[in-house]
């Protein structure tokens, strides 16, 4: 089970709906405690493919960011990036770009604008997709 306060939420869409028309991406670090991880700090990154169909993180965004985690005493939990025009869920690329079945990868839909979708996934070695339980608390 994946924790997410309201404000990180907020903090993610806003970085997603700024995007637009382009997907937004970032990472997310936080901790664990047994089976349940909780965010604590959302890194807003620069989409450098400037695309609505795919994204790469600005690899110096991308080092700072875990720079930062280390520094903090955080892990990286997963990333985060949105779907301007289709569903919250894995694309093909998607799932063929993930390389770390340990953490989540979260995909907002911003397909019907005033009615964002978030939603959290692990994507094993073999490519499989479960959700992962997201709760965001106020």
């Amino acid at each position: 089970m994946l924790y997410m306060t309201k404000s990180d939420y907020e903090k993610i869409l806003a970085h997603c709906k700024e995007g637009l028309p382009n997907e937004s991406c970032g990472l997310i670090g936080g901790v664990r405690e047994g089976d349940k991880k909780y965010i604590r700090k959302v890194y807003l990154l620069t989409n450098i493919d400037a695309s609505n169909e795919h994204f790469s993180m600005d690899p110096r965004e991308q080092l700072a960011a875990v720079k930062d985690m280390r520094a903090n005493g955080y892990e990286l939990l997963g990333n985060f990036h949105s779907h301007p025009e289709s569903p919250s869920r894995p694309s093909e690329e998607d799932k063929r770009l993930a390389y770390d079945s340990k953490v989540n990868y979260l995909i907002l839909s911003l397909m019907e604008i005033d009615n964002p979708v978030l939603k959290a996934f692990n994507i094993d070695e073999e490519k499989n997709v479960t959700i992962e339980e997201l709760v965001i608390e106020s």
